[in-house]
């Protein structure tokens, strides 16, 4: 399970976050490219836009569900409320 104290700093504020413990498998870019891609500088995912939609958040969720390292959160924080977003 991904540990929000772990989130890393380049992950868009909102619920969807990647954190330190991704391994850069790519998975989560193919699954849902439209919200993760790859930060080149830490060689790991981020959430680069947070899912709106009940579609898109259900793409968000699977490539959750099948990340081999169990990297991806989702804290329930609605983009709209950023400042509540927990930190590292």
């Amino acid at each position: 399970m991904a540990n929000p104290i772990h989130r890393t700093p380049e992950n868009v504020p909102g619920r969807f976050y990647v954190d330190d413990t991704c391994i850069d498998c790519d998975h989560c870019r193919s699954t849902a490219p439209e919200f993760f891609r790859r930060d080149d500088a830490g060689g790991y995912s981020v959430v680069y836009r947070q899912p709106a939609t009940p579609e898109e958040i259900a793409s968000a969720e699977q490539a959750l569900t099948e990340c081999p390292t169990d990297s991806i959160g989702n804290d329930g924080v609605a983009a709209e409320n950023p400042e509540s977003v927990p930190r590292g």
